[in-house]
């Protein structure tokens, strides 16, 4: 029995180690320099600290000092560059937004899919704070009358709301889809927490099921991208 429970904490030792090699496998194949880029940052700043600790008669000491330096600067790095290769890996994927959208910190509801076209044009709803947001995905000239229209037909049901559109994309006017959580924490909150679930109640009258996602499964968050859950 013993023996059975001491396997456990075993098996999950190195998780974070998985983890970490996953992450970086992941982004090489969007930057294939960055453990090159990775190891200069590291020998360049603690050759910087050992080149002042020698001016100064204190090598020790600054190498010291400089090699944790060098070690938070590679990290901040390398967790830039893994972002940015985890929002590639949803930016072209119909339903991107939605994922992004989904690892929102906060108090954040989102429906994916609310409204969609057979060119795989979508709209995705969230409901924050802020009030409700309408995320669209797609070219401009396609997603504004959907958008639009799902805008009225949200602000029957939530009439005294505040809704805000929001198109993701590459085109001029559009949010590209690694900015997308940041336009959104931008936006001016003007509901309290209650007031937040009473509209997402009242919503979910709106779309008990979402419609129009393309088959299979939604692409993951970013954050989830980075654990190593990467879609298919």
């Amino acid at each position: 029995m013993a023996r059975g429970d001491d396997s456990k904490p075993k098996k999950d030792r190195f998780k974070w180690l998985r983890q970490l090699r996953d992450n970086y496998r992941m982004t090489r194949k969007s930057n294939p320099k960055v453990g090159w880029i990775m190891l200069a940052i590291f020998l360049i700043i603690v050759a910087l600290f050992t080149g002042l600790g020698l001016l100064i008669n204190n090598p020790i000491t600054l190498i010291l000092i400089g090699i944790p330096l060098a070690l938070l600067a590679t990290t901040y790095y390398f967790s830039r560059q893994a972002m940015k290769a985890a929002y590639q890996q949803v930016e072209d994927q119909p339903g991107g937004a939605a994922a992004v959208a989904q690892a929102m910190r906060g108090n954040w509801s989102v429906t994916p899919g609310v409204a969609a076209t057979r060119n795989q044009d979508l709209v995705h709803r969230a409901v924050g704070k802020p009030g409700v947001v309408l995320i669209s995905e797609g070219p401009s000239t396609r997603v504004s009358h959907l958008l639009e229209a799902e805008r009225k037909r949200t602000a029957r049901f939530v009439p005294d709301t505040p809704i805000n559109t929001m198109e993701v994309g590459d085109g001029e006017g559009q949010v590209p889809v690694a900015k997308l959580q940041k336009a959104l924490s931008k936006l001016p909150n003007a509901l309290t927490p209650a007031e937040v679930t009473a509209v997402r109640r009242r919503l979910d009258a709106l779309s008990k099921q979402p419609v129009g996602i393309p088959k299979g499964p939604l692409p993951r968050s970013p954050k989830a991208a980075r654990k190593g859950n990467r879609p298919r």
